[in-house]
């Protein structure tokens, strides 16, 4: 067996999920070690790298507790302009060689690698269709994105292997980029992360009210605005009604805006960012989760919500269908019919109670150990990793995991194969 290896990594328990360093000794839990470079510029905070950040932060944390090594290649150099960042760092990597067995870019990350002669196989893992969000979007963001959207489809076309989130962006690789081999690996949860959040952060539903919660980015495809719309058709007929909305984002101020006109102020509670702690406790506090978003790639916050035990509400959209198999899913870009199925949920405990308890069961198909063992076995295909061994795919066992995980910092550090750990600074510029 190799010798263990020393990563610098990131504190799953920090608050408010800022960067946080630690030293930790990873020691491989079978008899081989391989290494993975994963390339990606998204900014490594939940705030501003959303959902990508958090399905990649938690793969990388499972890639690791399974013995892999891990080499993370982010940017070194950062404009004002998160697309200027992005292609520069991309660009610099054609001059980039990579010892290991793979390379996987994260959505457009890797596209100037991508099919290169002489170099590690290379997958693109797509997390979210760049051309498909890109369409609710406008004006210099809509630019930024379809920019971006065509680096993507550069890096799907050439990669070794394509593996995206839900069988919805399957299908929009293929409609949009002309990818048609795409493997599908869902997005995954750190339960026992979220487990131990909700036994340190206890609450429970007033029963004397009735709260909402939703969780989110404030971008237009999300459809706050509906959601908003359907508490004001809810108001006056629910007592003590209230909507708690976590997140911040480009819509922030047109939000409230709308929420003025409706007259929600006293309904509407707005919490900004917030850290693990307090979002475990604000999932504790809900009675139903409600995201009425018209394009999800995946959703990882149906997740949080089912392993909360929360029902959850929905548009029938995009992957949403995929993700939430025991929840309400109504007509998108309605909110009457999102007000009626809040208000079933309301009327009906029972079935509050009963949907929710099924998430509960449902989310452990995601526990990350479990996903990531699929996600090795699709790299070894193309890396020809050792065998990739699970009990018929469960979490491993291993109650002492150590509560540090992704490192996130602009240097190569990694746990080499055959030999002690090495923190060589990046060649990127």
């Amino acid at each position: 067996m190799a010798p263990p290896g020393t990563v610098k990594s990131f504190s799953r328990n920090s608050p408010g999920n800022q960067h946080a360093f630690g030293r930790i000794i990873r020691r491989p839990k079978r008899s081989y070690v391989s290494l993975l470079h994963f390339i990606t510029a998204i900014p490594l905070d939940v705030r501003r790298g959303s959902g990508c950040y958090v399905g990649t932060r938690t793969l990388v944390n499972a890639v690791l507790d399974a013995g892999i090594g891990v080499d993370m290649v982010t940017p070194r150099i950062h404009t004002p302009v998160y697309t200027a960042t992005r292609i520069l760092f991309n660009e610099t990597l054609r001059w980039r060689t990579f010892p290991g067995d793979a390379t996987i870019g994260i959505d457009a990350d890797g596209y100037s690698i991508a099919g290169r002669k002489k170099s590690l196989p290379h997958v693109a893992c797509i997390k979210g269709v760049l051309a498909d969000a890109t369409r609710f979007e406008q004006g210099a963001t809509r630019l930024s994105m379809a920019l971006q959207s065509r680096l993507e489809a550069k890096h799907a076309q050439r990669a070794d292997l394509v593996i995206t989130i839900s069988q919805y962006c399957a299908k929009r690789l293929a409609d949009l980029y002309g990818v048609k081999n795409s493997v599908v690996v869902p997005e995954l949860i750190d339960l026992d992360s979220w487990q131990n959040l909700f036994r340190a952060n206890p609450t429970a539903p007033d029963p004397r009210a009735f709260t909402i919660l939703c969780v989110c980015r404030f971008y237009p495809r999300k459809r706050v605005e509906v959601l908003l719309r359907s508490a004001a058709l809810l108001r006056d007929r629910i007592p003590q009604f209230e909507l708690r909305i976590v997140g911040n984002g480009p819509e922030n101020a047109r939000l409230r805006q709308i929420a003025s006109d409706l007259r929600l102020e006293s309904s509407v509670r707005w919490l900004g960012d917030v850290n693990r702690e307090t979002l475990a406790a604000e999932y504790g506090r809900s009675d139903v989760f409600c995201l009425p978003s018209v394009q999800e790639g995946f959703g990882i916050v149906f997740l949080e919500a089912m392993a909360a035990g929360k029902p959850i509400v929905a548009a029938r959209a995009a992957a949403v269908p995929e993700v939430v198999r025991d929840g309400i899913l109504v007509e998108p870009e309605n909110p009457e019919a999102l007000a009626e199925a809040l208000l079933t949920l309301f009327r009906d405990p029972d079935l509050r109670n009963s949907l929710g308890s099924a998430g509960a069961r449902r989310v452990e198909e995601f526990e990350m150990h479990r996903v990531a063992a699929l996600f090795l076995r699709q790299i070894a295909k193309v890396a020809k990793l050792a065998p990739i061994e699970s009990d018929s795919d469960a979490a491993p066992q291993s109650p002492h995991r150590s509560p540090t995980g992704l490192p996130l910092h602009s240097e190569t550090t990694a746990v080499r194969p055959g030999g002690p750990a090495s923190t060589q600074p990046s060649r990127l510029p």
